[in-house]
């Protein structure tokens, strides 16, 4: 048995994390904290702190030995629980082993093209992620084994070798190119996020970059020029997105501005401009 690892969700069926139909694993803990993160619910693991007691309407949390405990059969999935936590974090998770993810994986191998993980900050678990994606090749060898990253941890380090090696893609978020303002948004710098997108297109194992566009906060012109630079000419993917309010905590929605469509339009020029040949406006 494999060692365990705290999952957030799967989406047995997905058509936007990677080609074709795709299920997406979604673990839980990331080493960013963005402020236009769409599921801050899993940056951070639960403290207990039992807030989420007093607003689940069907007692389907309870506290054992100072530890929330979830009881998916009486979850209504209201969310009540995730709105009122004040920790960024949720307690609608379950460690996992490699083998009961391959479980939920034989339940659905012959309707999808390969599996996505993500997060959080998927990463993270890498060693999980070699053991699981060896034993999806194993057993399934029509499917793919996709990364969604923000790029935070050095991808060259030899502590990351085979975990790089066995995936078949990555998918990359930049979202911003310069380090000051990528150390406001997401309490992070940027170094290992560049030193990334230069090295798996070296590889050629970047299937997609992604840009969030949120036009008070970040220089995105800077950004989508920087970026296409580096992918032009390539077949890879520039998904260029632009920012919501949907899932964002409140305390930084009045801080985040929604760009309009011809602010995009003029960001995919410049893309365009700089030979970047697959552009995606979402």
């Amino acid at each position: 048995m494999s060692k365990k690892v705290v999952l957030n969700r799967i989406i047995k069926f997905s058509n936007v994390d990677g080609p074709g139909n795709r299920m997406a694993i979604f673990f839980q803990g990331c080493n960013f904290n963005c402020k236009y993160c769409h599921n801050p619910e899993t940056i951070n693991f639960c403290n207990s702190c039992g807030r989420c007691l007093e607003v689940c309407p069907t007692t389907a949390l309870s506290k054992e030995e100072n530890t929330i405990i979830w009881n998916e059969k009486k979850c209504v999935e209201c969310d009540e629980c995730i709105k009122n936590c004040q920790n960024s974090s949720s307690p609608k998770t379950k460690l996992v082993s490699v083998e009961d993810l391959i479980q939920e994986i034989e339940k659905v191998n012959f309707f999808i093209k390969g599996i996505t993980v993500s997060g959080g900050e998927c990463s993270l678990n890498s060693p999980f992620l070699v053991e699981l994606f060896k034993k999806v090749k194993q057993l399934y060898p029509k499917l793919s084994c996709y990364v969604d990253t923000n790029g935070g941890e050095d991808f060259q380090e030899e502590r990351f070798k085979e975990f790089v090696d066995i995936t078949d893609y990555f998918m990359l978020d930049i979202k911003s190119w310069d380090k000051t303002q990528h150390q406001e948004l997401t309490g992070v710098e940027n170094l290992n996020v560049i030193k990334n997108l230069q090295y798996l297109k070296e590889i050629g194992k970047l299937y997609e970059v992604r840009t969030v566009v949120v036009p008070n906060l970040l220089n995105n012109e800077e950004c989508i020029d920087k970026v296409s630079k580096i992918i032009s000419g390539t077949d890879i993917r520039y998904k260029i997105i632009k920012y919501r309010h949907y899932g964002v905590r409140e305390e930084f929605k009045n801080q985040l501005s929604i760009p309009n469509d011809e602010y995009l339009k003029k960001l995919e020029l410049i893309a365009k401009e700089k030979g970047v040949k697959n552009i995606i406006l979402i």
